[in-house]
């Protein structure tokens, strides 16, 4: 059975890549040393207008996993009016735990419209706490690698996941130094959707034929 490749991009032309080679959505974000943060709205624009592709774009304004809610709604708002449909967002409290109070508030803005709790849960004190209250907050997909170290060092908790992703009713998303040898384990476990930054670029922009090396990978 295939499964779901999302692709980050960063403007028009890399989000024109992913399509081109059989990525089934984008994540849209800039500043990917920083983890991703919200993109420029002209940047959105543009890659809504280049692409069929369902873009989730990121709502994130800082380092770190911290919210300033205020902040974040108007920027929810600013991103609905560009023409955005589909978000990833999430955030943390001081106490490293997921952040429920303000990640309800700046879901709320999204007035019911998909989205991603994202890798907030790998930072988070308890993994499997913070697992739990993100699925609580009502997205369909958590991004996950299974802990902050990457995919190769999570792998246990995302087998935990996989087998658990339908009851708790979300998507479990995986990425976060995934590479395509560590496909078939996860295939193996159960987990259906997957999430790639580095390994759809040699160093600059989305290349269409590693993003089709994917493609055929998941539908191997």
């Amino acid at each position: 059975m295939s499964g779901l490749l999302e692709v980050i991009a960063f403007d028009a032309a890399d989000a024109e890549a992913a399509q081109a080679g059989g990525a089934d959505r984008v994540e849209l974000c800039r500043d990917l040393a920083a983890d991703g943060l919200t993109p420029e709205l002209p940047v959105v624009r543009s890659v809504l207008a280049a692409t069929d592709l369902p873009v989730r774009v990121m709502v994130r304004e800082q380092t770190g996993f911290g919210a300033d809610v205020d902040l974040l709604r108007r920027r929810v708002g600013e991103l609905l009016d560009a023409g955005a449909r589909e978000f990833v967002l999430g955030f943390l409290d001081e106490h490293g735990q997921v952040d429920l109070d303000a990640t309800r508030a700046v879901v709320a803005e999204l007035a019911g419209r998909p989205w991603t709790f994202h890798r907030a849960v790998d930072h988070a004190a308890q993994y499997r706490t913070a697992w739990a209250r993100a699925v609580s907050l009502g997205p369909d997909t958590v991004l996950t690698a299974g802990g902050p170290s990457g995919v190769a060092e999570g792998l246990s908790h995302l087998r935990e996941l996989a087998a658990v992703q339908d009851a708790d009713g979300v998507e479990l998303l995986v990425g976060g130094g995934l590479r395509q040898e560590h496909v078939p384990v996860l295939r193996e476990a159960g987990v259906r959707a997957f999430h790639i930054g580095s390994g759809a670029r040699s160093s600059g922009p989305v290349l269409a034929e590693l993003v089709r090396s994917w493609r055929e990978l998941l539908d191997s």
